[in-house]
């Protein structure tokens, strides 16, 4: 793998970047690639008024992975993680647990002690289960039909140091 380098600051051109990256993963439907979208949207028109934190990983101006997280309202210090994706051609090579990392660092530095990620139990998305499993994170829930019929939630969370 190239180097990269991360940024947290959004830019416009992020928005096709992020429709493109969760597109091509080939797991998330149409209503799904819209919300990804809009958050990118929300973060760029409300800045700091929104509730959203982004994460980039980059080379030579191509967004590589992000990953999308924030404060969960009405807590003191549990944090969602809404998105992490890592483009295609580079999934498998450490980037997305290298992501997840220093995501994990900066939420730990704005005071966060408990992050959650919920995801589909579809066997599509084993190695996502997988993926959160490697990074620590430990199943708190499971949510039977939640998606559709025979499509449930699975919620992990992870507790840091």
């Amino acid at each position: 793998m190239k180097p990269f380098t991360y940024r947290q600051q959004i830019k416009s051109s992020d928005v096709e970047a992020i429709a493109g990256l969760v597109e091509s993963s080939g797991f998330f439907s149409d209503e799904e690639i819209e919300i990804a979208i809009q958050l990118a949207e929300e973060k760029l028109d409300q800045k700091e008024a929104s509730s959203y934190r982004f994460l980039f990983a980059e080379n030579d101006h191509r967004v590589l992975g992000y990953t999308c997280y924030g404060l969960i309202p009405a807590t003191a210090s549990s944090y969602d993680i809404y998105w992490i994706v890592v483009a295609n051609d580079l999934q498998g090579q450490g980037l997305g647990k290298l992501l997840m990392v220093q995501t994990e660092k900066l939420i730990e530095a704005s005071g966060g002690r408990q992050l959650y990620a919920e995801t589909s139990s579809r066997d599509q998305y084993k190695p996502t289960h997988k993926f959160y499993e490697a990074c620590g994170y430990r199943q708190e829930a499971f949510l039977k039909n939640f998606y559709a019929e025979g499509d449930g939630k699975i919620i992990y969370s992870k507790v840091l140091k």
